[in-house]
């Protein structure tokens, strides 16, 4: 059984459908990359996980079912989601930041545990303790909304346009701490405008149109594809 499927998930903004009968799977281990342009569906199929949307269809992760139950429920099952935009709390410090990520843990050595853990990916961080999250460089809020993700010891992490706004070198970094993390066992559900690198990573992809998906392969046989290369890869 899959960690995460969706069956012909629709969702709403309003009258407005933004997803048409979506369905997909994430595989324990995987890195599954969701790419296709502004507007396609991608971010609020992430959404619909995390039970911020309207929608209508079937969400089960860990063999529950997830249907529209509210977003700190799916945060309690294991789902850890870092939001387009980073989302930090920009006038608390950046240990303030990652406690909040440990929300549901009240054992304060645990907490300490898992800080180190973040620090040993993003050592930036523990240099940047007592630094409000709003007065760091772009890459190092990246590295910050990933590090309180990481706080929670999710089962699976949804990555929502993780290289938006930085740079090249800096992106460099995120995606190769996306796959250390991913060899330590982590699942990853990746959003990504930056299809290359985003499938040069991961083990399969899906390619999202208008609400719809595409198409879906291995990441490899999608990079070789004539139409994907096309419409995402020039």
């Amino acid at each position: 059984m899959s960690l995460l499927e969706l069956r012909e998930v629709h969702a709403y903004y309003g009258a407005i459908e933004a997803l048409k009968g979506v369905t997909l799977t994430v595989e324990a281990g995987e890195i599954v990359s969701l790419i296709g342009s502004n507007g396609a569906g991608k971010s609020t199929t992430l959404k619909a996980i995390c039970g911020q949307v309207n929608m209508t269809g079937t969400i089960r992760f860990n063999d529950t079912e997830m249907s529209n139950l509210p977003p700190h429920r799916a945060a309690l099952e294991g789902i850890a989601h870092v939001p387009e935009g980073r989302r930090i709390f920009p006038r608390l410090t950046v240990k303030e930041n990652l406690e909040m990520g440990a929300f549901s843990v009240s054992d304060k050595k645990k907490i300490k545990q898992r800080m180190e853990r973040v620090f040993d990916h993003f050592p930036r961080l523990r240099e940047r303790l007592a630094q409000t999250g709003g007065t760091m460089s772009g890459g190092e809020q990246q590295m910050l909304a990933i590090g309180r993700a990481m706080m929670m010891q999710p089962k699976i992490l949804l990555l929502d346009e993780p290289s938006m706004g930085l740079a090249p070198i800096i992106v460099e970094q995120i995606f190769e701490i996306i796959q250390q993390l991913n060899r330590e066992g982590m699942t990853v559900l990746l959003v990504e405008q930056n299809a290359y690198q985003a499938l040069q990573i991961a083990h399969r992809g899906y390619v999202m149109q208008t609400g719809e998906i595409l198409m879906e392969d291995a990441a490899d046989l999608l990079l070789a594809n004539e139409q994907v290369k096309e419409a995402y890869l020039a």
